[in-house]
């Protein structure tokens, strides 16, 4: 199954998730089909904190791709953030 869901990236201490389209039966951090967007959880300033892009994650959701539940949330998130923005 295709699973919508984080890679990890960053330093120790600083992390950086990578929001992935993989296949659940391969690793974290290991090949992916699609990279959709980004969340950076100790954004400072006016550093970007989460960027996804809305339509790439309903078309593989409507492909029958299941989001983590913290992408979930993060969708949820960002499609405030795009309502506020417009």
């Amino acid at each position: 199954m295709v699973k919508i869901r984080l890679s990890r990236g960053g330093a120790k201490g600083r992390p950086f998730y990578h929001v992935i389209v993989a296949d659940e039966r391969k690793a974290r951090d290991g090949r992916n089909i699609e990279r959709v967007g980004f969340f950076n959880p100790v954004a400072a300033g006016k550093e970007t904190r989460l960027q996804i892009d809305l339509d790439r994650v309903n078309n593989w959701i409507a492909k029958g791709a299941q989001p983590s539940e913290k992408v979930r949330a993060l969708i949820k998130e960002a499609g405030k953030q795009a309502k506020a923005a417009a």
